[in-house]
This record gives C-alpha cells, structure tokens and sequence, in this order.
C-alpha cells in the first residue's frame, strides 16, 4: 500500500499518516539468519556510534552474535500506569490522582497530525524500514565520523519504545531508571532484539500508539493525551498543526524545550517540525508558514495531583479512599500488590460520599469552629443499616503547611488508616454498656443506687478472675453535679449522664462483656491499634477512638442491631470499562432488636430531657443520641442520629492536649465546653442541613415505664456493691432482671 498524497494546497484535508505496510527489512526477519546477520551488524555499528570506544573494546561481530543469541526472545510490554479519578456519589470528581500522569488512548483517538508530527521528527522512514534502519544508521556513522564524536543517532522509533517501556518498568526505581537508560552496548544490543520481535509482532500502527501513549513530554505529562491536557488544556484529538508540532518537539528533550521555561527554544524546536512535515509533504508550504506564524498559544494547566487537590474538605476522605485500597487484601493478596494496584491507576473510583451531606458536616464544623482556633472539630456521617460513609469533615485543611492550619492527618479516623491516635469518647460510651447490659438479661428499668461519689468496685475481667484496676486518683469516681444521687433506673442515669451509675452497672455483668461488646459494635481496639483494656473506667470512655467509630456505633443502634463494616467504596472501573470487583460492607445482627430499640428510647430521652435536650432539630422529628466529655475536658462529643443518619462530632485539641475551660472558639469566650454546648451545635447544624427535604422517619423505640417518684433522696445514698462480689452475690436490682431476649419489639422486620 503506497503513502498517502500530501493535500493539495488549496485542501483543507486534515494530514494522514501513511498507511502501515511491512518493509523488506521486516519481512526478512521471518526467514531467521540473513536479517540476524545484518540485525547484529547494524546493532554493531549503532553502538560503536554512541559509544566510540566499543572498537577499541576488540568486540566482534561475532561476541554480539552471541549476546545477541543469549537474549531470551520473550518481551513483556506492561500495562501502562494511569491517572485515577475518585468520584462521590453523584458522579462528581473529587480527586484525580497518579503516580504517572497518563491517559491511554486507541489510535482512532489520536490526532493524526500528531501521530505524522511524531513520526517525522523522530523517525521519518519508520513506516519503510524495519527495527534498524540501515540507511540512517549508515548516515549517522558517517556524520559522527566526519565530527569526531557522537552528534547524531539512528535508533528508530520502535528501539527508542523499547527503551520507554524499560523505564516504565523501573517505576520509582531510580536506580533501575538510571540502569534502563544507560548507553552500554549491552543494552543497545538488547533494544534491537527486541525491537525486531516487536516488529513480528505488532503493525507499525500499534507501535506507533504504544509509543505515543509512553512516551515522557515534561512537567510530569507521561503520553499525548496528558501532554495535550497539560500544555494546551485541551483533548489530543482537538490540536492544530503548531501545537502537535510543539508536543512532538519536546520528545527529543523535554527540558531543554520546556514552553514554559524556554518558549523561545520550544518556539524554535516547533518550527524544525514543522518543516519536517512539509518536507516530507504531510502538509503544505502555505500551511507550514500558516503554522510558524502562530504563537506558541500555551495554555499551561500545572500538574495537579492527589488527594490534596480534591475539592474543599474531600482531602481527607480521598485519602482514606487511599488507604482503604491499600490495606483491603480484595485488592491484592500483599501490600506490594496493593499498592501496585494502586499505582498503576487506570481507575474510576466510585464513593459513598453523598456531596450535600459533605457540604453540611463541613459547613457546620468550619461554621462553629475556626482554623486558627486551639481546638478542632470533626464530623462523619454514616447510613444506617448499610455502613456507607456519607460525609467526613474537619475544621483543619487538607494540606503540607502549617502556617495555614494545614494538616494530613485525618482526625475522623484511626491512625492505621491516616488518622491520629483518636480521642476519649467519655460518656458517648456509656450506650455500649448499656448494650451489653441488655443483652445479658438485665431490664430497661435496671436500677442502681449510684450515689454522688464511689470508689470503683473490683470486677470480672475476660480471663475469669476478680479484679480491682483502679488505681491513684483514678481509685474513685464521681458525678458530673453534687445534685446527681440515685436510686436511678437506665432512662434517667442516661439522659443526666449518671457516671456511677454505669460503673455499678459495668460491674455487675463483668468487664468482659463490656469489651466483647464495643467489639461487636466495630470498636476492636483504641484509635492507635493498641487493644482495649480492661479497666473499670472504661464505661466512662477513657479508651481513645476515633469518629468514624462512633459514628458508625450508633449507626449500629439505628439499624436495630444491625452493623455493617464502614463502607466507602460503590464501584471501581478500569478506564476500558472492566469492572473491578469491590467487596459491599459485611453486615451482621450483633444486638437483638429489642436492645437496640431499648437503646434508641433511652437515648431519645436524652435529646427530650436530658443533657442533649437543647439540640433537636429545626423540624422537630425525632432524633436519639449522648453527649460526652472526657476526663479534664480534652475532648467533647455528641454522637446522635435519626433512622436515616448517623452522626459523630468531636471537639478538642487536635493533638489531645487542651483543655477546653476559659477558652474561645469561633470568637466566643466558653468558661468550660461540655458535649451539649461545643459539639452538640455542630452536630445539629449538620443533621439539619443534611435532612432537609428528606422524609421524618419516626425512630424504632419502645415503652419503658418512669420510675416511682422519690420519697427520701437522701436514704439513697446508699454504698456500692461490695468490691468483694461474686458470680453468686446479689447486685443491686437483681430481682429486676429479665430472662435475654424477652420482649417484643414494636416493629417486626
């Protein structure tokens, strides 16, 4: 099949390439020895072009027969790594990132200006000879012959594509990048091997595309596609002749004729390929003065890369996103595999994350809390009954610096997945032993005496023995009010935050299944990795978490018992529209219903009467949740939710070191923050924002009576169980117990 004719002068025709057809070089490499002969002769001379002193090395041509022979035949190109995008939920991109810029395109993609652009700079014979190009490497020996050094090359197009996929290979190797570009004969001598296989076994075409989709053009655009995006903001199939000129330019050395640091030079360089594609009549005389006149028309689009491009306040999901990919072994049986996987990108991350209900977390944390501020505040959301994580906000910025507030560290999460070592959740934990309470047997009218003060009782540890823990000034433990004296029953010690109250309760049924609940409840082990302990005070919420937990605790109580693990992937697709298999949340019933509309009544009645009671919603529905605040006020909480929506907010220090007495945020002076007054309002901002519009759903609750009315409040002052009871002592409100799982929940599945 001949070339292609060059458009008339007056056509407007767009240039094509002229068409694939083998040469006689390349048919020749089907019948073995003659071409072999001549292959290692030309690699001979070739080498000794880039590097004069193979001669006086006494190799011969047959010492390169053998290298040549002892070179395995078999040349894996690899896939070719791309960029990533991760989407929300509604098909907005959050983030693109890469570890190399690229876009794979099909030839029928591609400009074909660009493609003739390329192949007449680089190598203007590529479609008429095979993997060496004798002629040109004969003119090469003779010009550096003439010079006395080395002023010009021959390698053809598919020996320098070799080259590129060796680097690509390399990946972040630099030492292999070095190795993969080093001009030793050895490695000439194996560019041309196996440029002669891939000449048997791909059309010039695809070797042309291959290339072009490999190939580096500067400023961290690997491929035209990227290269077209990046110089001219533009797709490849949309560029005019200077601009396809000015991309093919740069192959050569994308530094030197950088258009944005050397607009002359490139301007310059442009102009060589240009009357490259008239001389070798891709396009006209009028047309190549039409293109030198035009300026170099830049329209740089600098590289933007990961999570920390992502739009405001997505950062810290896009790379728990990260995270998540690299650590789920569904992506890869090692780390080095994930990681791979990651890299080599290619992908069209689908999320959970619901853009409005991010836009609410984060317009109610930054709305409340300022980034200069001492303290932080963070807020996530997740579905009930499905584990989707909707939204995951911070006060502090996505980012490297910190003379702007800036951090990396994503305070919503564990440290194991980009977070910190997570926070006290204090009295948000009490609805975990209250949990495991219910479950044990004990009634939703369990009633205690829980005077003002008491000191810990010893209690039954996970190895079956008795125990007291406490130890120095954490040996006692008081109420929040000297007000706060029992009996009570769990409604009440709930909604006023009884701590005594739930100290007793831990000790009659045991630590253990204190600890075994948080675990079926997704709380494994504190925010750093590091395993619960058994401690008495951990009904107060001493062990540090992290939001995303907790949110995703009473997420648990708004599903009715049901958990599901956090999910924050919906779909992956590789950029050819294969999908990649994600794993949906695992989700399990690890409380019975009953417990769990036991819990959200309880909790209710902290939003109606109790310590939340000043954070119901601007439409009135009905919401359930618990304040907490940690030991010296480092930490604040409200941990709330509807059946749609659940919600945790934290406020404190970002490290865990203030505490929040005579203290300003947002330009408010604070005497001392409590759950209710620092993360409640952020909490009812966002659920607010986030609910509008959506159905009141009632929430899951049941009948609990109200407790007699007092007679003697100060006859029920009354000691704590004895620190020397046993699996036979009677507990205060034994008799009150009911059998596990009795009751009838108010609504069936």
């Amino acid at each position: 099949m001949a070339p292609t004719r060059p458009p008339r002068p007056d056509s407007s025709e767009t240039p094509r390439l002229r068409a694939d057809r083998g040469s006689a070089a390349l048919r020749h490499t089907r019948h073995g020895a003659t071409f072999l002969t001549v292959s290692v002769l030309s690699g001979v001379l070739l080498a000794g072009m880039a590097l004069p002193a193979v001669g006086a090395l006494g190799l011969t041509a047959k010492n390169t027969a053998d290298s040549f022979d002892s070179i395995p035949d078999e040349f894996k190109t690899p896939a070719l790594s791309q960029a990533t995008q991760i989407f929300d939920a509604k098909g907005g991109l959050i983030a693109k990132v890469y570890e190399r810029d690229r876009t794979v395109l099909t030839a029928e993609q591609m400009a074909p200006i660009m493609r003739q652009a390329q192949v007449d700079i680089e190598d203007a014979r590529f479609y008429e000879h095979g993997a060496v190009d004798l002629k040109g490497v004969l003119r090469a020996a003779s010009k550096n012959a003439e010079s006395g050094s080395t002023v010009q090359g021959a390698s053809t197009l598919t020996q320098q594509y070799v080259k590129n996929v060796n680097v690509e290979k390399a990946g972040d190797d630099v030492a292999a990048v070095r190795e993969a570009q080093r001009k030793t004969l050895g490695r000439k001598i194996q560019e041309l091997k196996y440029a002669i296989k891939l000449e048997e076994d791909l059309t010039k075409d695809q070797i042309l595309t291959n290339y072009l989709n490999i190939t580096y053009y500067g400023n961290g655009a690997y491929g035209v596609e990227a290269a077209s995006q990046r110089y001219f903001g533009k797709s490849n199939k949309d560029l005019t002749v200077p601009e396809a000129a000015t991309l093919a330019g740069l192959v050569q050395n994308p530094s030197q004729y950088d258009p944005k640091l050397h607009p002359q030079a490139a301007q310059k360089r442009r102009d060589v390929v240009i009357d490259k594609l008239q001389e070798n009549k891709h396009i006209t005389a009028d047309q190549a003065k039409e293109a030198k006149a035009a300026p170099l028309g830049l329209a740089f689009h600098p590289p933007r890369n990961g999570c920390i491009t992502a739009k405001a306040g997505m950062g810290f999901f896009c790379d728990y996103v990260r995270h998540v990919v690299k650590q789920d072994p569904a992506f890869g049986k090692s780390a080095a595999e994930r990681k791979k996987f990651w890299d080599q990108g290619g992908l069209n991350i689908y999320t959970t994350l619901d853009p409005d209900k991010q836009a609410a977390a984060q317009d109610a944390v930054s709305g409340n809390v300022r980034v200069t501020d001492p303290v932080s505040a963070a807020a996530t959301m997740i579905e009930p009954g499905t584990g989707k994580i909707l939204a995951m906000a911070q006060t502090r910025p996505y980012g490297l610096d910190p003379g702007k507030n800036e951090t990396v560290v994503n305070y919503n999460v564990d440290a194991a997945m980009g977070g910190g070592n997570g926070f006290q959740p204090g009295s948000t934990f009490k609805p975990v032993v209250a949990a495991a309470a219910l479950e044990a047997g004990l009634p939703a009218t369990q009633s205690y005496p829980a005077p003002n003060r008491i000191d810990y009782p010893t209690m039954k540890t996970c190895d079956g023995t008795w125990k007291n823990l406490a130890t120095g000034k954490e040996r006692s433990v008081p109420n929040e009010s000297a007000k706060e004296f029992g009996p009570y029953q769990l409604k009440e010690a709930m909604a006023l935050s009884v701590n005594t109250y739930f100290v007793q309760m831990e000790q009659e049924i045991g630590l253990c299944p204190v600890k075994q609940m948080a675990n079926k409840l997704g709380i494994g082990a504190k925010a750093s990795g590091k395993p619960l302990e058994e401690v008495p005070a951990m009904a107060l919420g001493v062990e540090e978490v992290s939001p995303l937990t907790m949110a995703n605790v009473y997420a648990t109580f708004a599903a009715r018992g049901v958990y599901c693990t956090p999910l924050s992937i919906n779909k992956i697709t590789r950029v050819d529209g294969r999908d990649v298999p994600v794993p949906p949340a695992s989700c399990n019933q690890v409380i019975s219903q009953l417990t769990a509309d036991t819990l959200t009544t309880v909790l209710n009645g902290v939003t109606e009467k109790g310590t939340g009671a000043d954070l119901g919603l601007r439409d009135r529905r009905q919401i359930a949740g618990k304040t907490g605040t940690s030991d010296q006020k480092k930490a604040a909480w409200f941990d709330g939710y509807t059946p749609q929506l659940a919600t945790a907010v934290w406020l404190g220090g970002p490290a865990g070191g203030v505490e929040m007495r005579n203290i300003t945020i947002n330009g408010d002076y604070i005497p001392e923050v409590f759950g209710a007054t620092g993360p409640g309002p952020i909490w009812r901002d966002a659920m607010n924002q986030a609910l509008r519009g959506t159905p009141k759903e009632p929430l899951n609750m049941i009948y609990i009576p109200d407790p007699p009315p007092r007679t003697d409040p100060k006859s029920t002052t009354g000691p704590a169980a004895s620190p020397g009871a046993t699996d036979a002592t009677p507990s205060p409100g034994a008799s009150q117990r009911r059998p596990r799982g009795t009751g009838k929940p108010t609504e069936q599945p």
